[in-house]
C-alpha cells in the first residue's frame, strides 16, 4: 500500500545504464531534512560512502554564506530507498513526456552517493542566514538497488574525477586578492610571462617553463605577510616591484627566456627554480623590504653571488633531502634561514630553533 503523504518534486526524467533517473531542483531548507548521511559508526563496508570530513564543512558553510550572490554548487546524488512514482506532463509521444513530477512517499530514505559535504554545509550556512530556505540545489535521483549498488554508484561517481591543479585553481579565483595579485605579478613581468606555467601544478622535464603558478603564489603569499593591512592595489604594486627585483639577479633565468639556456637544464641542476627557493626568496624578502624600506633593492644583490647548484653540500638537509629537492615547511625554513643569514636579517624565534637543530644534526653526522 502506498504512502498516503508524499514529497512531488518537478523532475525531468532520463534513462542511463538502461535504468530511470530524474534530475529535479530541492530546496535548500529540504536539504538536510530529507537526506541522509550514513552513520559514522558503521564500519566502511556496510556504508554507501566516505566518513564526513567534518573539517571541510565551515569552509563550504563559509563559501555560501560570503559569495550570497554568486555561489555555485553541483548537483546532490542520492538514491530513494522507496518506490518512486513519475507523472509526465502530457500523454503526447514525444520530448515532452521527459518533464513531469516526481512522488516521492515520505517514509522513503535518500541516500546520498555524493554531495554529503555540500548537503552538511548547507545545513550548517542555513543556521547563519534562514533567508536561504528560498533557494535551490540540483538534485539527481537515482532508485535504491539495495547496499551493493549505492557502494558501486559511490565508486563509479568518484572513480574519474580528478581535482584540478592548485595552478588552475589560482588563475581561475577571482575571489582570493592574492590569486589575483599573483596573475598581476605574472602578467607585469617580462620574465614571468614567459617561464611561469600557469594551469599546472608540476612541471615535466621537457618543459619549458622554470615556475608553476602555485610555486610562484605561495612565494607571493609569504612575501606580502608582513603587509597585510595595506590595500590589494599596494600589496600587488609591492609585489611586482619585489619580484622584478629579484629576476634581475637571476641571469639563468632571463637566458631561459632569451631561450639561449633550456628550462629542464636549469631545473636539474640548480634549485633557484624550485618552488622551496622561490617561497623562502618571497619569506626573507618580506623581512628585507619590512627592515629596509628605503635600501632592499640594492642588498637583494647578495642573491646573485649564492651557489644554487645541486652539488652545493650546503643545501643537503636544508633544501634538499637526499638529493632530492624538499617544499616541507620545515625545507623552506630552513632556506629562507641561509637566504637572511647573505642578507644580514636577524632569524626569528622559529627560524633560529630549526637552524639550531639543522646545525646539531649535522655536527652529529660529522662525528660519526
Amino acid at each position: 500500500m502506498s504512502s498516503p503523504f508524499e514529497y512531488v518534486f518537478p523532475a525531468i526524467r532520463g534513462i542511463q545504464a538502461q535504468r530511470e533517473y530524474f534530475v529535479s531542483m530541492c530546496p535548500l531548507s529540504l536539504i538536510p531534512k530529507i537526506f541522509l548521511f550514513d552513520e559514522e559508526e558503521l564500519v566502511p563496508e556496510l556504508r554507501a560512502q566516505r566518513t564526513l570530513n567534518k573539517g571541510r564543512v565551515p569552509e563550504l558553510a563559509r563559501y555560501i554564506l560570503d559569495n550570497p550572490r554568486d555561489y555555485a554548487f553541483s548537483a546532490i546524488t542520492a538514491s530513494v530507498d522507496g518506490d518512486m512514482r513519475f507523472e509526465a506532463m502530457t500523454e503526447a509521444s514525444d520530448e515532452r513526456q521527459r518533464v513531469g513530477l516526481l512522488h516521492v512517499p515520505m517514509s522513503a530514505r535518500f541516500i546520498i552517493n555524493d554531495g554529503q559535504h555540500r548537503r552538511a554545509a548547507v545545513e550548517m550556512a542555513l543556521r547563519e542566514n534562514p533567508d536561504l530556505i528560498h533557494e535551490s540545489i540540483a538534485v539527481v535521483f537515482f532508485q535504491d538497488r539495495g547496499l551493493e549498488r549505492c557502494q558501486q554508484l559511490f565508486a563509479d561517481l568518484n572513480r574519474h574525477a580528478i581535482r584540478p591543479s592548485k595552478s588552475i585553481g589560482i588563475l581561475y579565483d577571482h575571489r582570493d586578492d592574492r590569486s589575483e595579485i599573483t596573475r598581476q605579478v605574472v602578467a607585469q613581468s617580462a620574465l614571468f610571462r614567459e617561464v611561469v606555467e600557469m594551469e599546472r601544478s608540476t612541471l615535466s622535464a621537457g618543459s619549458r617553463k622554470l615556475f608553476t603558478l602555485s610555486a610562484l603564489y605561495s612565494a607571493t603569499k609569504a612575501f606580502l605577510q608582513g603587509f597585510n593591512d595595506e590595500p590589494a592595489e599596494d600589496k600587488a604594486e609591492r609585489a611586482s616591484e619585489f619580484w622584478d627585483a629579484v629576476t634581475e639577479h637571476f641571469r639563468d633565468w632571463q637566458l631561459v627566456r632569451e631561450r639561449r639556456l633550456s628550462a629542464g637544464e636549469v631545473r636539474r641542476d640548480f634549485i633557484h627554480s624550485h618552488g622551496v627557493v622561490l617561497q623562502a626568496i618571497g619569506r626573507a624578502g618580506s623581512a628585507l623590504v619590512r627592515r629596509y624600506p628605503k635600501s632592499w633593492r640594492k642588498k637583494l644583490g647578495v642573491l646573485a653571488t649564492l651557489d644554487w647548484s645541486r652539488k652545493n653540500p650546503d643545501w643537503e638537509g636544508r633544501a634538499m633531502i637526499g638529493g632530492r629537492v624538499s617544499k616541507s615547511g620545515q625545507n623552506v625554513t630552513l632556506t629562507c634561514n641561509a637566504i637572511k643569514t647573505a642578507l644580514g636579517l636577524e632569524l626569528t624565534a622559529e627560524e633560529s630553533r630549526l637552524e639550531d637543530a639543522y646545525t646539531r644534526g649535522g655536527e652529529k653526522k660529522a662525528h660519526v
